[in-house]
């Protein structure tokens, strides 16, 4: 792969399910739009334009890592009771099978077990919000697992390990969920404050200039404020921890911040 100016990398929210494709008759607008609008403006934000994206979702999680080295990969309809059309989305974005074996053999040559996945589809964590960032599916797209265990330090590992291929054209994108504990939630948008003081530490933390201070502010992220509150579990955390490793010395820094349902909800860039 020919080297170019390094890409950024991202953590960007997903949404709840398909929640950018339905009719939301109990709240009105639809209380997804802010976060909509800008994962529909993202790709205009990175130049050179990416040869491929490396997408984390928070709903993959393998030992060893798997990356989809498929051609043409499905889809995932890994959510639940949802209306109808919502499992009628199409996403044909293609794969770049040379491309993701090479980042098997680059994790393996990194010293983190990897393997080549040929069957599973892309997850919601995937397609449904890149239905709105590249829609007309023609941006190649390689998803990577998280490491399994749920490691923050080990994930910050996988993500310094996949920073090569920034200077190769490959945009990295971590997908999750920067609050994520859907039992408790706000139908009226009232900021619910356990959420407001983990986002604030959050964007501390990423914002850090120093970045090994930074991964040792993410590493040690369950000391923060109300952090169990806002993740009961870390599996929606865990791709913010792959976007800091890549990012290596570039700094982060919010580019996403809004309430819904209640929760406030952060996305972050690393790097120009």
């Amino acid at each position: 792969m020919t080297e170019v100016r390094p890409l950024p990398t991202f953590y960007i929210p997903h949404g709840g399910g398909p929640c950018f494709f339905m009719d939301w008759t109990h709240a009105s607008p639809n209380p997804w739009d802010p976060l909509a609008a800008f994962l529909r403006g993202l790709a205009a934000t990175v130049q050179p334009v990416p040869k491929a994206v490396l997408v984390v979702s928070g709903h993959w999680e393998e030992e060893p890592v798997a990356v989809n080295v498929q051609e043409r990969p499905p889809l995932l309809f890994d959510y639940y009771g949802f209306p109808p059309h919502t499992y009628q989305l199409r996403y044909p974005a293609p794969g770049v099978p040379a491309v993701a074996r090479g980042i098997v053999e680059l994790l393996q040559r990194a010293g983190i077990p990897a393997r080549a996945e040929t069957r599973r589809g892309l997850d919601h964590g995937v397609f449904v919000p890149f239905l709105l960032v590249y829609p007309q599916a023609d941006m190649p797209i390689i998803q990577v697992s998280l490491r399994s265990g749920l490691d923050a330090a080990q994930n910050l590992a996988l993500g310094a390990a996949l920073a090569p291929l920034r200077h190769a054209g490959v945009l990295i994108v971590g997908s999750g969920m920067s609050f994520h504990n859907l039992h408790i939630r706000s139908l009226e948008n009232t900021p619910i404050a356990e959420s407001e003081a983990f986002d604030a530490w959050l964007g501390e933390a990423v914002g850090m200039v120093d970045p090994e201070a930074r991964s040792r502010a993410l590493i040690a992220w369950r000391s923060a404020p109300a952090a169990r509150f806002a993740h009961p579990r870390e599996e929606h955390l865990l791709p913010l921890m792959v976007a800091a490793g890549a990012a290596g010395a570039d700094p982060g820094r919010r580019v996403f911040n809004a309430v819904m349902l209640g929760w406030r909800i952060s996305g972050f860039r690393f790097g120009t």
